[in-house]
């Protein structure tokens, strides 16, 4: 099925014609938090934090004081000889020296000024001092009372937003039923403690607000994406040195779970009357052999229909059956009519094989559940921008009028999608709640005992517009000076991070093993399955075990059991890295930022120079920080890939689709061609894109989506050693080119079937986690506390500032401690190890179900909200937090609209700059 339609929004071209040498596309993708920054401010208790610092500032003072105030009383305890007076000198200079206010301090001053009336003196004015900082701590009680009031108050303001519910009713149904019931109790009240329930109800918000003004995630109106163009001429004015002007609406696009309509198609093909009218074929890229039938069998596990993220996992495996009769000629009959209605099939296979129409069907049933026979026609493809639409051409172009009545039945569940991205929040429940239902009483009508509708019937992206036509315009120069250019430095390291780069040189590795260097494979099938079957599975098994670094701290060698001196030489470059920085971290002093230089760079990338691939395009995800002293760039992720930042937001933007595949044409190495991996049908809705390269190639089982002249079987393509270029190279015999595969999907390449995840092994396909502290030994923690400062390389930050802690060592609650008192204690905790008011929290071993313990919470310690619901995240002793700094912080924000500041970040591609052409091996 193909089918697509864009959403109206009008955006700047994402590339100029052809790429420019040591520059970024022209474009760029701009994730933006849906909430600006200003929305979470009303949440923090800023009396509170003053009161905080006044008293920790003045407890300092009185501790010094103290110190040398006990210097002072020490001559007059050995001066005297009363006992009972000597004791209450002891007594006043411990509670002077331990910052106590005495019960007396009255008599207390009265007993010094007998003996030394100049320490009196010294002594009364600290005694003051000392009891004005207890009447300031007193007043903490009722400030904490009455401001966390206010935020929860605020809370409850802000549940309101319309972009936070209308995400919420996505991502999280459960809290959005039950979350006006919280507001109006809380309202009613805000000074009231909840309970239980009602503060897992208030954690949950706070997450999720936070995650809306202060995270860049796309997901639904939590965060939408723009197109923004960097420019050699005019850029958008403002302050700093990046400003940005985003507009106040933004269009959203809503599009049917994939896995809704696989549980359709699935209710179809379940149904034997329906099913005998539905096309039918033999599973691409079977084969004969002496005595059996080769061919690639795929098998789908379906997602949980209850969670709140559902996909189905498909595996696919090289598969034998024993030739027979039977089989022989129903293959035949397939080589001689193609495409055949599973019905016709049934009728001819009884005739010809003489046989009851019970055992056609479950001859049939065997080899449609063991893959050989497929139907194709209702499989969601890549191309399928619009899945529940493409469905129903689908259904119509079986002819039949059952299957026209079935597309008509499901337009009111199509016509539910189409008005959602324009519907208020209340409206959207009945819209959802209607489609679950059409869904449900259509899969009944199917026949289905039991409708499955996913939780999650329904995915939705949110484009932001330009405010202005330069508003989301930034300087190409001020860019590449920042981080552009120590953006290009960085990549010639990244290889040494980069997970699938010992993959790909083991794949050469096996390749040249097995056919000699400059041999050729024509059977790329049994190639991986041999290459998986053989070697790779068994060495997954064993690397996957095994951790990345030592004992020592020293990076474990790759296993290397072809003897590759590619593997030595990415050995060699991350121990050249890491070296490096245990040098500088050990000469490194003071707060500062630890600096990586070029020699550094230098080293780690001079063994990678021979490993680099000529095609090797990248993308950044990176934040931009405005600061007085000059920007930072913050390098959040990287991986490699073609049109990647872009390929999941096509359908929200006219012509982006036809952009890219033109100008991925003009990246191409001369004399090669781009072809598409699909992985096969689409089980999550990440993998939806428009058509971005000009061929596909279409693997065993697979049907194709362009037209045929412009896909490319594994029958037609061959894989070849490059001697001069030391190389794997995968050629087309009808094109007579080089063929580079491309991933466009954001299901992780490890997700994919075994043969199309092989074939990402030719692709420039990446990922490059950036640890660059693995393997550099901690300074010895302060208090339970180690601390890692920022890494910079020029104005790239490649490591944020972070403090490692078990929950043991966290100032929290204990049992009877008061609301003041927990507060101060946190603020005591944050001064005394030098972290900002906010931070992101990464958790583990938190006991927390699923992966959200694993991501970063936002913590702000202004906010006794934040704190309280940061604490209900440690959830046993064990757990640890390592606590990084927010880069930007809001006063760096550098994107605004109308009512505020928002939290950004950048999806940068790179391209190489244009190479020789290459000879053909």
């Amino acid at each position: 099925m193909t089918s697509g339609r864009g959403t109206p929004a009008a955006m700047p071209a994402p590339d100029a014609p052809g790429p420019r040498p040591g520059r970024p596309r022209e474009a760029f993708v701009l994730r933006t938090a849906g909430l600006p920054v200003e929305t979470v401010r009303p949440l923090r208790a800023p009396g509170a934090r003053r009161w905080a610092d006044d008293v920790l500032d003045a407890a300092a003072r009185l501790t010094a004081d103290g110190e040398a105030l006990g210097d002072l009383l020490h001559p007059l305890i050995g001066g005297t000889e009363d006992e009972a007076e000597r004791r209450a000198l002891l007594k006043l200079r411990r509670e002077v020296f331990n910052n106590r206010l005495p019960k007396d301090p009255g008599a207390a001053r009265a007993l010094v000024a007998a003996r030394d009336p100049r320490t009196a003196g010294a002594l009364g004015d600290w005694l003051t001092r000392r009891a004005a900082l207890a009447a300031r701590e007193a007043e903490g009680t009722g400030l904490l009372a009455s401001e966390t009031a206010r935020a929860r108050a605020a809370l409850c303001a802000a549940a309101g937003e319309d972009r936070l519910r209308k995400g919420l009713l996505l991502a999280s149904p459960t809290l959005d039923a039950g979350l006006d019931a919280y507001v109006r109790r809380t309202a009613a009240d805000p000074a009231a403690t909840p309970d239980k329930k009602h503060r897992k109800i208030e954690r949950s918000l706070l997450s999720y607000l936070y995650r809306t003004a202060c995270k860049t995630s796309p997901f639904s109106t939590f965060t939408g994406v723009g197109l923004g163009t960097f420019s050699d001429g005019e850029a958008h004015e403002g302050p700093g040195a990046f400003p940005l002007a985003v507009a106040d609406a933004w269009p959203t696009a809503a599009r049917l779970n994939t896995a809704a309509v696989g549980r359709l198609a699935a209710t179809v093909l379940a149904d034997p009357a329906r099913r005998a009218d539905l096309p039918v074929t033999v599973a691409s890229g079977w084969g004969r052999e002496a005595d059996r039938v080769r061919y690639v069998r795929r098998w789908v596990t379906e997602g949980d229909e209850a969670t709140a993220v559902t996909f189905d996992s498909v595996k696919d495996r090289l598969f034998y059956l024993r030739r027979s009769g039977t089989l022989d000629r129903l293959l035949g009959h397939f080589e001689e009519h193609g495409t055949l209605r599973y019905g016709a099939l049934s009728a001819w296979l009884a005739a010809d094989r003489g046989a009851t129409e019970a055992d056609v069907a479950q001859y049939l049933d065997a080899l449609l559940a063991l893959g050989l026979v497929r139907v194709p026609c209702l499989d969601v493809t890549v191309h399928d921008t619009d899945p529940l639409r493409a469905f129903q051409s689908a259904l119509r172009e079986v002819g039949r009028p059952w299957a026209d009545r079935l597309a008509d039945r499901l337009e009111p569940a199509a016509a539910c999608v189409d008005k959602f991205a324009a519907a208020e929040p209340d409206r959207r429940r009945l819209l959802l709640e209607n489609l679950r239902a059409e869904l449900a009483t259509v899969q009944r009508s199917l026949g289905a005992e039991q409708s499955r509708v996913p939780q999650t019937v329904l995915y939705e992206d949110c484009a932001v517009p330009a405010d202005g036509p330069t508003g989301l315009t930034l300087s190409a120069d001020r860019w590449a000076e920042a981080a552009g250019e120590p953006l290009a430095r960085l990549e010639r390291v990244l290889p040494a991070f980069d997970l699938t780069l010992p993959h790909r040189l083991t794949l050469k590795g096996f390749f040249t093993a097995r056919f000699g260097r400059g041999g050729r494979c024509d059977d790329l099938v049994k190639l991986v399955h041999d290459f998986h079957e053989d070697f790779f599975d068994q060495y997954l098994s064993f690397t996957s075990q095994r951790p990345a670094f030592g004992p020592d701290g020293d990076h474990n060698p790759e296993e290397n059991w072809l003897g590759l001196p590619e593997l030595k030489a990415l050995d060699a470059a991350r121990a050249a890295f890491l070296t490096g920085m245990r040098e500088r971290w050990a000469a490194h002093e003071g707060d500062g930022d630890l600096v990586l230089d070029e020699d550094l760079l230098d080293a780690a990338a001079a063994p990678l120079a021979p490993l680099a691939p000529a095609f090797a395009p990248m993308s950044h995800h990176v934040q931009l920080a405005d600061r007085p002293d000059g920007p930072l760039a913050v390098l959040n992720r990287s991986y490699g890939g073609l049109s990647f930042p872009f390929s999941r937001f096509t359908h929200l933007f006219d012509g982006l689709g036809e952009r890219l595949l033109a100008a991925g044409a003009e990246a191409a190495p001369p004399g090669a061609v781009l072809a598409e991996v699909t992985g096969g049908p689409v089980t999550s809705n990440l993998n939806l894109h428009a058509r971005l390269t000009e061929y596909e190639i279409v693997g065993p089982g697979e049907s194709g989506t362009l037209e045929p002249r412009f896909q490319l079987g594994l029958d037609d393509l061959f894989l070849v050693h490059d001697e001069e270029q030391d190389r794997l190279v995968l050629r087309s015999v009808r094109l007579e080119r080089e063929v580079i595969p491309v991933y466009l999907g954001y299901l992780v390449p490890l997700a994919l079937p075994e043969l199309p995840r092989t074939l990402l092994l030719l692709s420039p396909t990446s990922m490059s986690p950036l640890n660059v502290w693995g393997g550099v030994p901690d300074r010895p923690p302060v208090d339970g506390v180690t601390h890692r400062p920022r890494v910079r390389h020029g104005s790239l930050v490649l490591a944020r500032r972070s403090w490692g802690v078990d929950a043991r060592n966290l100032p929290l609650r204990a049992p009877g401690t008061d609301d003041a008192t927990w507060f101060l204690g946190w603020h005591r905790f944050r001064r005394a190890h030098g972290l900002p008011a906010r931070v992101y929290a990464t958790v583990s071993d938190s006991g927390a179900r699923g992966a959200t313990g694993a991501k970063p919470s936002y913590v702000d310690f202004d906010s006794p909200l934040s704190l309280a619901a940061f604490e209900a995240l440690l959830r046993t002793d064990k757990a640890r937090a390592v606590l990084r700094e927010a880069l930007p912080d809001e006063d760096g924000l550098h994107a605004a609209s109308s009512r505020g500041r928002h939290v950004t970040e950048l999806a940068v591609e790179t391209l190489p700059a244009p190479t020789p052409a290459r000879t053909a091996p």
